[in-house]
């Protein structure tokens, strides 16, 4: 006996079909291309008007290493630490005058930066080397005393001329990171009993790195390229030596590029040195830390056959 149910169903309902794989079509941009193509005509043009030139490249590699340009290179990058330890300390020095309530010496600092950030430097270095004209000696009592034009040396002339003229840029770099640290951080420290300078030491200047490190590692850089500057007052660097051999040898251009490929060499450095100091301070502010250059390059290979979708 069939039920009524059995008599009234029909044919089983088939279940509605799903909506249509949709076909993902990667969008063509072909402006992209284009421009790829004109930049790498731009530089082969180039590298070919540089092949084609009057220039002897063979001099180059002679006196890349030469004995002369070695100790060039050593001046340089001597000159560039002890100019930037005078910058550090005198700008530390400034920016903590600057935000002094005593108006007398926030004044000071104050003419100070403006007075050697509103003068270049080389003619800065000019006015070190003259001021014979105005202190005929040099006089420190018992200690010291000679005429100015034999205290005044090269090497005087450079460290001042490039350190005291960093100290203005220090400064504004040293307060801007000491200003970007929230003051509820040190009222919070000398809540729990700590000194103004514990303060500093342990709470305010940690976190002020983040904030100092990368503009103080472009100025090292800098500082790098503009110890070229001294050559004007007789001190032997990379680009006097370079200059010198250049005269000698009747290469001047070909020196020029030696002296460009060692400073891209050193600033390079450099770079790679600023980098691992930024992502040591850069702890405390993420909690991940970006990869490193050799991180990525490892993660790419390993990467490479791996099916995707998948693991290896």
């Amino acid at each position: 006996m069939t039920s009524d149910i059995d008599k009234t169903a029909g044919p089983k309902d088939t279940p509605p079909a799903g909506p249509e794989a949709i076909k993902a079509i990667p969008v063509r941009h072909y402006g992209r291309y284009v421009t790829a193509v004109i930049a790498i005509g731009i530089l082969v043009a180039i590298i070919y008007a540089f092949g084609q030139g009057k220039i002897n490249w063979h001099a180059v590699p002679d006196y890349f290493f030469d004995d002369r340009i070695m100790t060039g290179v050593g001046k340089t990058l001597l000159l560039t630490v002890l100019s930037m330890v005078i910058g550090i300390i005198g700008g530390i020095g400034l920016a903590v005058m600057r935000l002094s309530k005593n108006p007398v010496t926030s004044s000071i600092a104050w003419f100070y930066i403006w007075f050697f950030r509103g003068t270049p430097v080389l003619v800065q270095l000019f006015l070190w080397f003259n001021l014979g004209l105005v202190f005929e000696y040099i006089n420190l009592g018992p200690i010291y005393k000679n005429y100015w034009s034999d205290f005044m040396t090269p090497l005087l002339t450079a460290l001042l001329g490039l350190g005291l003229n960093e100290a203005a840029y220090m400064a504004e770099i040293c307060r801007a990171g000491l200003l970007a640290v929230d003051e509820g951080q040190t009222e919070a420290s000398h809540a729990l009993g700590m000194s103004h300078g514990k303060t500093l030491r342990r709470i305010v200047i940690p976190q002020a790195m983040r904030v100092i490190v990368p503009p103080t590692g472009n100025e090292v850089i800098n500082m790098l390229k503009t110890t070229s500057l001294v050559a004007a007052v007789q001190y032997p660097e990379l680009f006097r030596y370079a200059q010198d051999i250049g005269q000698n040898s009747g290469a001047p251009v070909e020196m020029y590029f030696l002296a460009a490929a060692w400073y891209l060499i050193m600033t390079s450095v450099l770079s790679v040195g600023q980098y691992y100091i930024e992502r040591y301070y850069a702890r405390g502010s993420s909690r991940a830390l970006p990869p490193t250059p050799l991180q990525k390059i490892r993660a790419n290979l390993l990467s490479i056959g791996r099916p995707k979708g998948g693991a290896a």
